[in-house]
């Protein structure tokens, strides 16, 4: 199984899962609300943290730009909000300013061209391709066009498309991320062994992107191989966001990124053996019998 470096790290089997805070758009327009999630990632451990970059006139249907929606600014139309939620260059700089400063990781799932090319500028250590991006074949190729790494969600995709995006993208410098696009989703539409699934058809590293409420899942999925685990956080799930209630918590990602650890140290190598630690139990407890 190969393994693909993301800035230094080395991601894949045998490697320590990497973890991804994604703030998306869980910071709804605010500057000051980011950096305080980047802060939390960073103080329960994570990796890195990712957000969500579109350009609005290209990647809102022109069906729904004037459909009127409540939002904290007010009664506006979609097209109004999809603008308020998205950063410019001048708040992309001090993100990056402060990632640097807090020495962690970031980068973004960028839905159209511009976006990708507004990004690269930053010079990040990979780029995410959302699931609703999948079966985007121009897209694909214009990310894959920067030369960085690729982590690939695949939530609402076949089989036979994930093939098909493997096509455009190729297998090298590529991670797959199993998930279910529902949000939040139910613990049993979560089917956490297709990642064993993923690993067996393609032969590359798969982690796993939960949108479920609680932890215990996305914990099961390093167990099951899974090299990265990313998780939506938010200040608080009662927030309003679309995303909100599908997010963990400083309290819950704190506990995840633990639990995670201490999974990697229980997984052992594999070889059975007696302990040095067991051998006084064997003279003290064990029967030998005739």
């Amino acid at each position: 199984m190969s393994h693909v470096m993301i800035d230094n790290r080395s991601v894949g089997d045998q490697r320590p899962c990497f973890v991804i805070a994604e703030i998306g758009i869980n910071h709804n327009g605010e500057l000051g609300l980011a950096k305080r999630l980047i802060s939390i990632a960073k103080a329960a451990g994570c990796d890195a943290v990712k957000f969500q970059k579109r350009t609005p006139e290209i990647c809102v249907p022109t069906d729904q730009r004037a459909t009127m929606r409540e939002t904290p600014w007010g009664y506006i139309s979609y097209m109004k909000y999809r603008e308020k939620v998205e950063f410019g260059r001048e708040q992309y700089e001090e993100i990056d300013s402060y990632c640097r400063a807090k020495d962690i990781l970031w980068f973004a799932s960028c839905w159209d061209k511009p976006s990708v090319d507004f990004i690269e500028r930053f010079d990040p250590p990979c780029f995410k391709i959302a699931s609703a991006a999948l079966t985007d074949d121009d897209l694909l190729g214009h990310t894959r066009m920067t030369g960085k790494p690729l982590i690939v969600s695949t939530g609402m995709s076949t089989l036979a498309e994930i093939d098909q995006a493997l096509e455009v993208t190729g297998k090298d410098n590529l991670v797959l991320l199993h998930a279910v696009s529902t949000y939040p989703a139910r613990y049993d539409e979560l089917n956490l062994r297709a990642i064993v699934t993923l690993r067996e058809r393609y032969q590359i590293p798969i982690g796993y992107s939960g949108h479920e409420t609680g932890i215990p899942s996305s914990v099961a999925a390093v167990a099951l191989g899974a090299c990265i685990i990313e998780r939506h956080i938010t200040v608080d799930r009662a927030m309003w966001g679309s995303d909100q209630a599908a997010s963990l918590e400083p309290n819950g990602i704190t506990r995840l990124v633990r639990d995670i650890r201490l999974i990697e140290r229980s997984m052992g190598t594999g070889v059975r053996k007696v302990l040095d630690r067991e051998l006084p139990l064997i003279a003290r407890l064990r029967r030998a019998y005739s």
